[in-house]
């Protein structure tokens, strides 16, 4: 019998936003009426012409591996989009198609951490950031932005945050789980920090570039700086602007030496992506755009829907997203008046228990006190789910006020 797991594992937990949806979906199968507002996937189907590209491509047999980084078609898509949309010149050798961008950024930690160093990360994050580093052997050191600060971190901070074992910076923009997305002056003046640090790398998370309504068109770094173009990693994927969740493609771009490193590690991991799903997203990057165009539209539809029935409800805070399919409303003023409630965590059970609704605690985000909310289902459903917590957080407040006269 094995009695030991090894430190690593023991090291992490598990996706909380998974164990939320796989909660949800027992309580679904013995019956209740969840409705799952917890999960980041989109729910629109994958488009036609990139279905019948994958298609096209099983019935041609083109169902053998694939070099490690990438097919070269899919690659020179990947340098055409980011010459095209960002204006960033890469060539072939600095590119990395990976099984998602979870999978990019899991490659970029292990081929550039060593244990000791520290990875700067701002809070509220991606629930998978702090692990990942955790695996690496390394430290996250998590800088917090609030919801005065409209969830993006100060200069002041990130210098603060820095010391000799600070090897990269994590930015994530637009967020997940908050929404937000920081302006060009905001990277610029985060750049200026890091210009005076040569030997900090940046992974800049462009997973949510085209899901996007704020005034300023989508910047990352390196767009804001390109001083810092040698020592940046950019992540994306078509994941999410495609509806492409399940096919699992990734890339990353960077420095021909990162990326050689990165795909080395690949190698001894899952090799390839998949051939046919890197056929997909070929067709996707070099396709018609236009089903961005209408995703991006009924989500913005559905965040305003979702924005203005959050701002209604008493003892919670919310500020409307730059893009994305989430909302990070603070909850912190709804637990204060709750004595059974103690927490974000309490309250999401409160709300699975008593709404059926299933959200994700802000806790798993490194920001107790709020929730996140995805939109990406339909409005029907979402006119169900704010009815339901309309409801919910009404009987919570009358329980309260009942308790304080007795």
């Amino acid at each position: 019998m094995i009695k030991e797991l090894s430190n690593r594992v023991q090291r992490i937990k598990p996706s909380p936003t998974l164990a939320v949806s796989a909660r949800a979906e027992e309580l679904k199968a013995a019956g209740k009426n969840i409705i799952s507002l917890s999960l980041g996937e989109p729910d629109f189907d994958t488009p036609a012409h990139i279905k019948e590209a994958a298609i096209k491509s099983i019935q041609d047999g083109f169902t053998k591996y694939t070099a490690v980084d990438g097919t070269k078609g899919l690659k020179q898509a990947i340098v055409d989009k980011f010459s095209r949309e960002n204006n960033l010149k890469y060539e072939p050798s600095q590119i990395l198609v990976s099984c998602g961008a979870k999978h990019s950024i899991f490659n970029l930690f292990e081929a550039l951490l060593n244990p000791g160093d520290e990875v700067i990360i701002p809070a509220p994050y991606w629930v998978s950031y702090p692990d990942m580093v955790k695996l690496a052997d390394a430290e996250p050191v998590i800088i917090e932005a609030d919801f005065d600060q409209q969830f993006k971190i100060a200069p002041a901070q990130l210098e603060a945050a820095i010391t000799q074992k600070t090897r990269l910076v994590v930015l994530n923009s637009p967020s997940n789980p908050t929404g937000v997305a920081y302006t060009k002056a905001e990277l610029q003046a985060l750049a200026t920090v890091l210009l005076k640090y040569p030997n900090i790398a940046i992974v800049s998370d462009d997973i949510y570039e085209h899901t996007l309504w704020s005034k300023e068109p989508f910047c990352n770094i390196v767009m804001a700086c390109p001083e810092l173009y040698d020592r940046c990693i950019v992540i994306n994927g078509v994941s999410k602007a495609y509806a492409m969740t399940g096919w699992r493609i990734g890339y990353a771009a960077g420095p021909a030496k990162v990326i050689s490193a990165m795909t080395k590690i690949q190698s001894q991991s899952t090799s390839n992506a998949t051939s046919i799903a890197q056929v997909a997203a070929q067709a996707a990057l070099n396709g018609d755009q236009s089903c961005i165009t209408t995703m991006t539209k009924a989500f913005k539809e559905r965040h305003d829907f979702v924005l203005a029935e959050l701002q209604s409800m008493p003892g919670i805070k919310c500020l409307p997203c730059d893009g994305t399919f989430y909302i990070f409303p603070c909850v912190n003023g709804l637990i204060q008046k709750a004595p059974s409630i103690n927490n974000d965590i309490e309250l999401s059970e409160y709300l699975l228990n008593e709404a059926e609704i299933a959200l994700v605690p802000g806790s798993a985000f490194g920001a107790p006190g709020y929730v996140r909310i995805s939109y990406a289902t339909s409005i029907e459903k979402l006119k169900e789910a704010m009815k339901r917590m309309h409801a919910a957080i009404t009987k919570l407040s009358d329980a309260t006020v009942s308790a304080s006269k007795a």
